[in-house]
């Protein structure tokens, strides 16, 4: 699996991997161009940015289709603020085609978002 740069985000550090877990930490570095034109007074990882990210890393790992065209639920707790450390914890049932995540910050455990989205199986 490449590991290369996505939106100016360094490269993921895997914690977990299996054929149904993925556990990932990522930091979200200021320079990063999710962040342009989001509020420029007051940056922050937009829903869609996270939702992106998501996606991105379900396709790398789980080998889905990179959309997330049904989704069931998905809630935002907090904002993700630049140059912040945070672990993505993936789950994929095969069986179902579903999806759940949830993103949190690695040092102090706080949920920003978290939810469930289907996918098509072939």
């Amino acid at each position: 699996m490449e590991n290369k740069l996505i939106h100016s985000i360094p490269p993921e550090e895997v914690l977990i991997q299996n054929e149904s877990e993925l556990v990932l930490k990522v930091k979200i570095v200021s320079a990063s161009d999710y962040f342009d034109g989001h509020f420029p007074n007051f940056k922050l990882l937009s829903a869609v940015a996270q939702i992106d990210l998501l996606a991105h890393y379900a396709a790398k790992y789980f080998e889905l289709p990179l959309s997330t065209p049904k989704i069931k639920r998905f809630k935002f707790a907090d904002k993700i603020l630049p140059d912040t450390s945070v672990i993505f914890k993936i789950n994929f049932d095969s069986a179902s085609g579903k999806v759940t995540f949830d993103i949190s910050d690695s040092e102090k455990g706080t949920s920003y978002s978290s939810g469930t989205y289907m996918v098509e199986l072939a």
